[in-house]
């Protein structure tokens, strides 16, 4: 299930295990728990289940999942405390934590700090496998120096206990394009096509496709389209040619993508719409987007997402009419807890707060209030306007429930 993503469910089913105490947890059992309440719940439930566990059951892949969590937050002080914490207890002795905070290290861009863990690591007799050295040649990738990421990449094709993978192969020729050197990143594609036909991941195959976008290569995302279509892609890999076709100014071919999609899917996803939506807003062709919106919701419970592209769309092309419009659509379906973006709810309400349309504030004020998006600042917009206008707003307030009444008056004094 983990493998799958499906972790809410991984994680009720350990809870369930534990409590009915059909099995008394191994440390192997936690370190999985820990993992999982971190992507469920959170790094600091996480630390608190940790904290509560016992000494004595606290190996290494406890240990290691925390630190795991750390990595996925992006903590770096935390990351470095609790593998200084590995260190003292002799627990970091397997690439797995180093290859962690080096993985910390290139996404965050502290890349001097890396060579010094992969120096500790020889002094320790740590081998640097291919997780490692992939690693700090993403590094430098990232940091476009080329000549230490070919260095590295000479090191894993030497070393017989590394393997050349389509994920070495992808960071290579990432690299290769972050500096424009479209040659060579075509070549190191083409290479990294060898390396994907018996493994048949869906991930490589999306990966390979966004990045012969980035090469421009319309022909090579056209054929290694053609090739892996008939092996069952998932709606994922639709959204990635979607997107990569759209990248290429070629809106036709991403509209015959998409169409076949729709015809085959067996269960209607909403997120394969939206990378079309998002390709037709940045073109202006708001016409197009709207009639395949408007397709897509017949019989469907549509996602507020896919409104809220329309209406960041519409903003963007300074028709703000519309975007109010697609926004309180998208109030309109949201679940509880769903929130516009910032950028485009802001651009409204000052939108209408200048035009001074107090009954659109009230109405897109009632569809944020079952969303749980109302601030103080999004009244004071609302009492600006119903002052300037002279508009009372006793009858708005009698809309509003007891329980966020309160609110109101506490941010903005009596708007009556």
């Amino acid at each position: 299930m983990r493998d799958f993503k499906r972790f809410n469910h991984a994680l009720e089913i350990s809870q369930w295990m534990t409590d009915r105490r059909y099995s008394i947890p191994s440390p192997s059992d936690l370190a999985v728990r820990v993992e999982l309440i971190s992507r469920v719940h959170g790094i600091e439930h996480a630390e608190n289940y940790f904290n509560n566990i016992s000494n004595n059951l606290k190996s290494a892949n406890v240990y290691g999942a925390l630190l795991s969590g750390y990595v996925q937050d992006k903590s770096i002080a935390k990351a470095e405390a609790i593998m200084q914490k590995m260190r003292e207890m002799g627990l970091a002795t397997t690439s797995f934590p180093y290859n962690m905070l080096i993985n910390l290290y290139s996404q965050t861009g502290e890349h001097n700090k890396i060579d010094i863990l992969m120096q500790e690591m020889e002094n320790l007799g740590i081998p640097h496998d291919t997780f490692t050295l992939r690693n700090r040649m993403n590094a430098y990738a990232q940091a476009s120096n080329i000549s230490g990421m070919e260095k590295i990449l000479n090191r894993i094709e030497e070393d017989p206990y590394c393997v050349v993978d389509w994920k070495v192969c992808s960071v290579a020729a990432s690299g290769y394009l972050k500096v424009g050197l479209i040659e060579k990143a075509l070549t190191m594609l083409k290479r990294m096509e060898g390396t994907m036909y018996p493994v048949r991941e869906n991930l490589a195959f999306e990966h390979l496709l966004s990045l012969y976008a980035s090469a421009g290569s319309k022909n090579d995302l056209y054929r290694v389209w053609n090739i892996y279509k008939p092996l069952n892609v998932r709606g994922a890999s639709y959204s990635v040619m979607i997107t990569s076709l759209a990248k290429l100014d070629d809106i036709e071919g991403a509209e015959k993508i998409f169409q076949e999609w729709e015809s085959r899917c067996t269960m209607y996803d909403f997120r394969v719409l939206n990378w079309l939506l998002a390709a037709y807003c940045k073109k202006g062709l708001f016409d197009r987007a709207e009639v395949v919106v408007k397709k897509a919701i017949e019989g469907r419970s549509p996602y507020a997402s896919s409104w809220n592209i329309l209406a960041v769309g519409y903003m963007e092309y300074k028709q703000m009419d519309k975007a109010v419009e697609m926004l309180k659509k998208a109030l309109s379906v949201g679940r509880q807890g769903w929130r516009p973006s910032s950028v485009i709810l802001d651009a409204c309400l000052e939108y209408l707060e200048g035009q001074g349309d107090v009954e659109e504030m009230e109405e897109t004020i009632l569809l944020l209030k079952k969303s749980g998006a109302l601030t103080r600042d999004i009244y004071d917009r609302l009492s600006r306007a119903s002052v300037a206008t002279g508009k009372s707003l006793s009858g708005f307030l009698d809309q509003i429930e007891t329980g966020v009444l309160p609110l109101m008056k506490k941010f903005t004094g009596s708007l009556k």
